[in-house]
């Protein structure tokens, strides 16, 4: 498989991944311009653009491009390593680095009415939605066809998962880039939920109710020894006050608040 048809297949997957290309060089240099190297989150890589020190600082800095999503130009003159140059080859290479970062997620709990209107505006903003639902009757509640409610999407999630949350997360790694929108009907499924979803790396997670509702939630999970501190990650009463009683103005109120948080 080539290096291009690696990224299509990551991003397509999910998985962040940043390009490293040769664009230029002169004199002697380990490759030449178009040699890339594939760079992922944990610095594991796929091709080369020449090995030793400069390999080395280009995976860093290409780390730091999928931390921040910004492109980078490298340059490196491998002349004199006891000025700082990683190498001796004699020549100069010029690097450019750029983050090829996946849609967001949105993981959607709960797939009733809030839930269904929540899915269906995710995707039109251009998020990955994962809805699921602990209830097999939910399964029917996916659109299946376009929905002319929903400008440009088709309404259904991509992904329907049907059981607990155990069945969500087994083989999933939730990110900075994922959201997590809890709109279950009640403080049962709430609690079962949180503890596993708070020891993920997941950059938002909300919980839909009164201020009342959730204090039950939380005086329940730390009765039951869930870490405080990881409680005071959780958004809730989740959304954005906008003055909504129905469902789709429900979902304005939740994703305002999902795009406001990761856009700070």
């Amino acid at each position: 498989m080539s290096l291009l048809q690696q990224l299509a297949e990551a991003v397509d997957g999910g998985v962040a991944v940043a390009s490293a290309t040769v664009v230029d060089t002169s004199r002697s240099v380990p490759r030449r311009a178009g040699a890339k190297m594939l760079v992922f989150r944990d610095g594991s890589i796929s091709g080369t653009v020449g090995g030793g020190e400069m390999e080395a600082r280009v995976v860093s800095e290409a780390v730091a491009a999928l931390a921040d999503g910004r492109c980078r130009l490298l340059s490196y003159r491998l002349v004199d390593p006891g000025r700082g140059d990683p190498g001796v080859c004699g020549g100069d290479v010029q690097i450019f680095v750029e983050p090829h970062m996946p849609k967001p997620t949105v993981i959607v709990m709960g797939y009733g009415h809030v839930g269904r209107a929540v899915a269906q505006l995710a995707g039109w903003l251009g998020f990955r939605v994962v809805a699921t639902d602990d209830r097999s009757m939910a399964a029917g509640d996916a659109p299946e066809g376009p929905d002319p409610g929903v400008p440009g999407g088709d309404g259904a999630p991509d992904e329907l998962v049907i059981g607990s949350v155990d069945d969500l997360l087994e083989g999933r790694t939730l990110d900075q880039d994922v959201s997590v929108v809890l709109v279950t009907r009640n403080v049962d499924v709430d609690s079962a939920a949180l503890p596993a979803l708070l020891a993920t790396d997941a950059g938002y997670v909300g919980v839909m109710g009164s201020e009342r509702r959730w204090a039950t939630t939380r005086a329940r999970l730390e009765a039951e020894g869930v870490d405080p501190t990881a409680l005071d990650r959780v958004h809730a009463p989740i959304g954005i006050e906008v003055g909504a009683e129905t469902p789709e103005e429900i979902a304005l109120s939740i994703m305002a608040e999902v795009v406001a948080h990761r856009r700070t």
